[in-house]
């Protein structure tokens, strides 16, 4: 969601400089130098401070221990160097600044109540617990009212209920069993808490409310945007009891609160945690969500987070680690309609969610550029000319400023409505909103056409008019514009995103302190809000995996993610490839990983691809980190890398990246597990371009029992001795009556290398 309210990331970057001048950091400790005479490591990183004469009570902000060795401090730059000079100091970091990143959903993935055995599974479900990291809770919305619906809280739970500003602790109940706040790195990097936003966790702005409620909220009829998207909401795991964390601000989300939230749902005892947050693209141990993510997936816990909104530009992906599963954004079935009616008769379609008084049928001006300069054409604020607007219709460019702020700035110069026009950039891509005025966004196509009408009609006219809700829209799922793409700059032997969920037109609760725009100036109220972003697609993966959860508690994460991926699927309901918004064109793994989720399959994978901690060292050593750069991120006393993988992409991962670079053969070795019946017999099914040869061995892999693992190695040689600059794709599948179980393959001849 962060791409489009943009003072999340606008607040976030001059927060950044803040962060820089106040020198606040996160300090990891090689956990073998405690000395037996501090009990707990709080208590020995106390102790260290102390002796650099650091008062740890003014600047002690975090003592980590579950998903991390290390403290958060605030330091001057002496500080900083005694500290480096410290033996048992791993690693220090500056606090990084990160951003913020249903009705028709469950029943678009086939989540419905009566479905089986899927029934079974969300009664089960009630035993898992997710954690969300995000903004925090509207607990009085109805998706979490659990009263005595839900069977007694699991006694293995070990959160709280945090008191704070208008939040209770008995605001908790059976289906938000937990909720605090984090915001010491918040305030020590000099971020202002702005008024109506809350020092508990209780959520002002909405984006944690939906995203909770995504994933595991409550059955809620009759639930809509203002009459939009009417039907029964509910979140993917409606049994599943869901633990808060507010970690993030209207002005960013500071790693060390993120971290220290991380930290807390461990020792809490969360099953998955749900993270639509975070940053750019560093090596895993510079990156505060991959090192934090790493210990709670040692403890068993199942980690999503959003891909990013930074697409359709390769190599923008985000949240890369492997232990991570990564999830970017497609759309559903439904859809908003809304209209732009020109005086030349053209009738073109767009979408809205605008639910105020109509414009009625009479055509009035339309204009675009109100001062003849691009800014204008953007409807910036303070571009538009009032005596030129007034009573108007304006045409907008979209892009730089948020799209509902741009209504904002043209009902405050007294236009009549606007239409909102995508440019190359976002090309057919088309989101809706909750405008203020009457509105419609429009393609690329279409906005060509009205903006080349009004530059050549002095006296153009138009009228917007509004279609409600529609179901059954085809061809559906298409992946969102904005998700980010691979390829995985981090690791470009790790094929990211993993898979992709519904982002787009996502309708889930919302803060009852907050407008569906999320503008100070909005101030209607819903009980529900639709938005779009990776953001949504994340939670909706992390209450699939809570019901994958219930339904086979011995599965490792790893495992739950294999499940997610071999299962999903890349064809639409016009039984045609996935096409990528951004263009129009057939979209490849680049843009969806795997595919798009299937809930119903995902129970019943047949094999999974297994992976232990001890796998992702192997893989850590093999990116030739030093031992304490890995020691950063494993929280081991020593690292040995006498089992390091020949090549990353060895790893046991459910998909292939190929980078052949100088190379013209590459060879992987993986390893199934048979999750399914005993007996089972897979055959090899190869699919790809004609000029890389793909070899498997074995090409029957025979299971006598479950639970029984299988090797096979796959050779791929490049066939053409010419430069390819052109990435390529395939799949390697295993195949029998009853089961396909998919991998995609990425091909890239470009000279690889892992950042440092």
């Amino acid at each position: 969601m962060a791409s489009f309210f943009f003072p999340f990331i606008l607040l976030g970057l001059s927060l950044a400089a803040s962060v820089l001048s106040n020198q606040t950091y996160i300090v990891y400790m090689n956990p073998a130098h405690r000395p037996s005479v501090h009990p707990t490591a709080a208590d020995w990183y106390t102790a260290e401070l102390q002796s650099l004469s650091i008062d740890p009570s003014n600047r002690l902000l975090y003592s980590y221990k579950s998903a991390a060795h290390g403290f958060a401090v605030r330091l001057d730059q002496a500080h900083v160097s005694l500290l480096q000079d410290h033996r048992s100091v791993l690693q220090i970091v500056p606090d990084p600044v990160l951003s913020l990143h249903t009705t028709r959903s469950p029943s678009f993935l086939g989540l419905l109540p009566t479905s089986d055995p899927l029934q079974s599974v969300e009664t089960a479900s009630s035993d898992v617990i997710i954690g969300v990291l995000d903004t925090g809770v509207w607990p009085e919305s109805p998706s979490f009212s659990a009263g005595s619906s839900l069977p007694p809280i699991p006694k293995r739970w070990r959160g709280a209920c945090e008191a704070g500003v208008d939040f209770p602790p008995s605001l908790c109940n059976r289906k938000l069993i937990g909720a605090r706040s984090f915001s010491r790195g918040f305030h020590a990097a000099g971020g202002t808490r702005p008024a109506g936003e809350y020092s508990s966790p209780r959520d002002q702005d909405g984006h944690g409310t939906h995203t909770a409620s995504t994933a595991a909220g409550l059955s809620v009829g009759n639930a809509s945007l203002l009459g939009y998207a009417t039907g029964t909401a509910r979140g993917m795991a409606t049994g599943a009891r869901v633990a808060v964390y507010k970690v993030c601000w209207s002005s960013g989300c500071l790693g060390s609160d993120i971290l220290a939230g991380i930290d807390a749902a461990v020792s809490d005892g969360v099953d998955v945690l749900s993270l639509s947050l975070g940053g750019g693209a560093a090596p895993y141990f510079r990156d505060t969500i991959a090192i934090g993510t790493f210990g709670a997936a040692e403890h068993g816990v199942f980690v999503s987070c959003s891909a990013g909104n930074s697409g359709p530009g390769a190599s923008s992906v985000a949240n890369s680690a492997p232990w991570i599963t990564t999830v970017g954004a497609g759309t559903l079935d439904r859809d908003f309609p809304a209209y732009a009616s020109l005086g030349s008769g053209e009738h073109l379609t767009g979408v809205s969610l605008y639910s105020g008084p109509s414009m009625g049928s009479k055509l009035v001006p339309i204009i675009y550029g109100s001062n003849k300069n691009n800014a204008s054409k953007l409807c910036l604020a303070g571009t538009l000319d009032q005596v030129q607007v007034k009573g108007k219709i304006v045409l907008c460019d979209r892009g730089v400023n948020a799209r509902v702020e741009k209504g904002a700035v043209v009902k405050a110069a007294g236009g009549a409505g606007m239409i909102l026009a995508n440019t190359a950039a976002s090309g057919e891509e088309l989101v809706a909103d909750s405008h203020l005025l009457p509105a419609v966004a429009v393609g690329r196509k279409a906005g060509d056409v009205i903006r080349n009408y009004v530059i050549k009609n002095k006296n153009a006219k138009g009228v917007i008019s509004f279609g409600g809700t529609v179901l059954g829209i085809r061809p559906s799922p298409v992946v969102a514009a904005f998700s980010s793409r691979g390829p995985n700059v981090v690791v470009p032997q790790i094929l990211k995103p993993d898979l992709i969920g519904p982002g787009v037109n996502i309708l889930a609760a919302w803060s009852g302190a907050a407008g569906p725009t999320g503008l100070v100036k909005d101030d209607r109220r819903t009980q529900f809000n639709i938005v779009s972003g990776t953001s949504m697609s994340c939670p909706h993966i992390s209450g699939v995996a809570a019901l994958l959860k219930a339904a086979h508690p011995d599965w490792s994460p790893a495992a739950i993610k294999s499940a997610l991926m071999t299962t999903s699927y890349t064809s639409d309901n016009t039984n045609s490839p996935l096409l990528d918004a951004a263009g129009g064109q057939i979209a490849n793994a680049y843009a969806y990983g795997s595919g798009y989720v299937d809930p119903q399959k995902a129970l019943s994978p047949g094999l999974v691809y297994d992976l232990t901690t001890n796998d992702y060292i192997a893989f850590l050593c093999s990116l030739g980190y030093s031992s304490q750069h890995i020691q950063v991120i494993t929280r081991r006393n020593e690292v040995s890398c006498a089992n390091k993988l020949s090549d990353p992409g060895n790893l046991n991962y459910p998909s292939f990246s190929v980078v052949f670079g100088k190379r013209r053969v590459v060879k992987y070795t993986r390893e199934v597990t048979n999750v399914g019946l005993a007996g089972s017999v897979y055959g090899v099914k190869v699919t790809g371009p004609e000029f890389v040869g793909v070899t498997v061995k074995p090409t029957k892999l025979v299971f006598k029992r479950a639970g029984q693992k299988a090797k096979y190695s796959v050779t791929f040689i490049s066939k053409n001795k010419a430069n390819i600059t052109n990435d390529a794709f395939g799949w390697i599948s295993w195949v029998n009556s009853q089961q396909t179980v998919r991998s995609p393959v990425a091909y890239s001849w470009k000279i690889s290398r892992t950042l440092d």
